[in-house]
């Protein structure tokens, strides 16, 4: 299955080899399916169900490390990547205990909190990623884990009313309690004292985007080239809602695809030729 282009990651894969990226997209596919398992049901499930269905993503990363064939088309296409790039097991266990904290977990009062479901949901999932992408220095690691949370920061920002709409908000309450706001103001839409919380929030994923420049690398640079054009559109997003005053509500805030792609061309310019981004 092709990544589509309106993902953020289409213009990141696009610059590596055939052989990672066909990777890369076979572990996108396979994580998608597993959040999709949750976020997506095809009808009313209980929590049981959902459950049970992780259970059932549990099982098929049994068969993908083991020798039995997976049941799925996303456990298939991983399968043989695993052992040619040797792809850690335990991101890849993270990311599901993470889905499984959203059949359950609507809100999250502390920072701490929600920090831990980030490292599950997005930090996990970069730390197979780098296996892929390739490098020398251990810190790539802490590069990855730092712009996981970044990342997963982003969306949780861009994303507020659409989690609302289904029953979530991953803001944390303390934060909420600092700025005055309930829930109910966030449901009302755009505010000063909301613009001011959201603000707050798009500087805490501008630490993580520092920390995460910080930790890279600069002899992993250019093997790290994808991960740092999801980093150049991402922060593209907050741009765009620092831009429009913290206004999340009044249409999606998205980055449109020339602007995508002529990011992915400036970052893998600037790295390529000065090997990292400056």
């Amino acid at each position: 299955m092709d990544v589509s282009r309106d993902t953020n990651f289409y213009y990141s894969f696009l610059v590596l080899p055939t052989e990672k990226r066909r990777a890369i997209v076979a572990v996108w596919d396979f994580c998608r399916a597993i959040d999709d398992a949750v976020d997506c049901p095809k009808h009313e499930t209980s929590i049981r169900s959902l459950r049970e269905e992780i259970g059932r993503w549990r099982d098929e990363l049994d068969h993908c490390y083991g020798h039995s064939m997976p049941a799925t088309d996303e456990g298939r296409h991983l399968k043989p990547y695993i052992g040619r790039f040797r792809l850690p097991r335990k991101p890849f266990e993270d990311l599901i205990d993470g889905v499984e904290m959203d059949v359950t977990c609507k809100r999250y009062e502390t920072f701490d909190q929600l920090h831990q479901y980030c490292l599950r949901v997005a930090s996990a999932v970069g730390l197979i990623c780098i296996e892929i992408f390739g490098y020398r220095n251990p810190r790539a690691q802490d590069y990855a884990v730092a712009l996981g949370v970044a990342l997963q920061l982003t969306n949780i920002v861009r994303d507020v009313p659409v989690d609302l709409a289904g029953g979530r908000i991953y803001l944390p309450q303390e934060d909420l309690i600092r700025f005055g706001v309930t829930e109910r103001n966030l449901a009302a839409g755009f505010s000063e004292s909301v613009a001011e919380l959201i603000a707050f929030e798009c500087n805490r994923a501008r630490v993580y985007y520092r920390a995460s420049q910080e930790a890279l690398p600069s002899e992993d640079a250019r093997s790290l080239v994808a991960a740092e054009i999801m980093s150049g559109i991402y922060v593209a997003i907050l741009n765009r809602i620092e831009q429009r005053g913290h206004d999340i509500f009044s249409e999606v805030v998205r980055v449109p695809r020339p602007r995508r792609a002529l990011i992915a061309m400036q970052v893998w310019t600037r790295v390529m030729t000065r090997g990292s981004i400056t």
